[in-house]
């Protein structure tokens, strides 16, 4: 139960926002918040404290031990303290018993001095987002995460069966799993989610929901929870969910593309009515920038081993550095769409990466471009699919990165990503990903077994 003194008043040197969630504490009977914040790799991690602890956390901030977080801090310069953002204060629909509830408080990573951490994925995406704001711009995201659902087997370990047989935008009685979308969707909503649609995707099992684009800061932070919430609806209907790029061979995998505008004091400075497709200087610009560090960005939207499994060509993931009205198979796609909702898609990213590090990345590369007025060419309006290497090289497009190994080495030539994302991110970053590298090469697979082991 809460403490009935919880509530805070201006005296106590909390403000409105941060007294808003006092009383939301008070109103619905919550008894635990769950402090909640990312490692490097994009793992959800969170400290559960009782409800009469948030004035201290708001005031005070929660210490922790950051060597025991992924790619954080040192041994012997661990203690760190965590500081609760309160405008991401949400109940947790999933644990509310009827009488008392838990909570969630999105946090901040912070030093014993009181100075952001650098290391921290909301910092690194706040720094990219302070430069948007001194250039002028705010910058908005409405991501289209896919996942998979899996039966679970006789010991309750997930299986790569698919929970139904589904197709692209199938109805009941094909898409069994309706009913589980439906409460993923009523649970967002009740955590403030605005949601835009969601449908079965093409794969056997697969699924995506689309909600409302939102500030980069917001969205991320939307994803983050998004991710929480499709596995704890799951699990709660014994079946297994994943965000894992391509669980299963010779089948479309997940991606999560993201829709990207910028805003400045007279609107959406994407928009362009009298081009053709609707978009500004601004737009080509920020366009170009991404283009240009596509490569280096790809090992932080595309993180995993098993993400070059899906950028391969013939599953509809883009695997061409290039740009188009309507061909899925570049890097960017601009929609049909005017005026306010002028903007364009990147459907490189996997729903497997840290959202705060793949957005500080592309956004990035996106203000490079503006400031440097990076031209991202002609669109190309053919299926690039069907190119070959010569008539590819006189549209001069090349290729994402084939392999994590090969984006880790982009990633680390670039300076204008590797800047925006801090020495401290890159280093551990590139040393996580490294070994994850090495062990895969060193792995065995079933494949191999199969093909190799009694032909020779």
């Amino acid at each position: 139960m809460t403490d009935g003194n919880i509530a805070a008043t201006e005296e106590d040197g909390l403000d409105k926002e941060e007294q808003d969630v006092l009383e939301a504490i008070e109103r619905e009977n919550v008894d635990f918040v769950r402090l909640q914040f990312t490692d490097i790799t994009g793992t959800v991690k969170n400290v559960s404290i009782p409800a009469h602890q948030v004035e201290k956390a708001f005031e005070e901030g929660i210490w922790f031990d950051g060597s025991s977080i992924e790619g954080f801090a040192r041994i012997q310069e661990s203690d760190m303290r965590l500081e609760p953002d309160p405008s991401t204060f949400a109940v947790l629909p999933w644990r509310s018993d009827g009488e008392t509830a838990s909570a969630r408080l999105i946090c901040d990573v912070v030093n014993t001095d009181g100075t952001p951490f650098s290391g921290g994925p909301r910092q690194v995406l706040k720094r990219v987002l302070d430069k948007a704001d001194q250039m002028g711009y705010s910058v908005s995201i409405g991501p289209e995460p896919e996942f998979f659902l899996f039966e679970k087997d006789d010991g309750g370990k997930a299986t790569t069966i698919p929970h139904d047989s589904g197709g692209y935008f199938d109805l009941a009685p094909k898409d069994m799993a309706s009913d589980v979308r439906r409460e993923v969707i009523f649970t967002l909503e009740q955590m403030g989610f605005e949601i835009e649609a969601s449908h079965h995707e093409v794969a056997d099992g697969q699924h995506e929901i689309n909600f409302k684009y939102d500030d980069a800061l917001s969205a991320a932070d939307n994803i983050a929870t998004f991710r929480a919430v499709v596995r704890a609806v799951a699990e709660q209907n014994d079946i297994h969910a994943t965000f894992m790029p391509k669980p299963i061979s010779a089948i479309n995998g997940s991606g999560m593309h993201c829709h990207m505008s910028l805003f400045d004091e007279d609107g959406n400075a994407f928009a362009d009515a009298d081009d053709e497709f609707n978009l500004s200087e601004t737009a080509y610009n920020f366009m170009g920038g991404i283009l240009d560090h596509a490569e280096a960005f790809t090992a932080i939207t595309n993180p995993t081993v098993n993400s070059y499994k899906r950028l391969v060509p013939g599953y509809e993931a883009p695997v061409y550095v290039a740009w188009s009205g309507v061909n899925r198979s570049s890097l960017i796609r601009v929609p049909d769409a005017a005026g306010t909702s002028s903007r364009f898609e990147i459907r490189s990213p996997d729903p497997s990466c840290n959202p705060y590090l793949a957005l500080a990345a592309v956004i990035s590369a996106g203000l490079d471009g503006i400031e440097n007025g990076a031209d991202p060419g002609e669109p190309v309006r053919e299926d690039i699919y069907e190119f070959d290497d010569e008539k590819r090289e006189d549209y001069g497009i090349t290729m994402l990165p084939g392999s994590l190994s090969e984006a880790v080495d982009a990633l680390q030539t670039d300076e204008v990503i590797t800047e925006a994302l801090g020495d401290h991110v890159v280093e551990k970053f590139v040393t996580v990903k490294t070994a994850e590298y090495d062990d895969y090469k060193t792995y065995v697979s079933g494949w191999e077994k199969e093909r190799y082991l009694e032909k020779f």
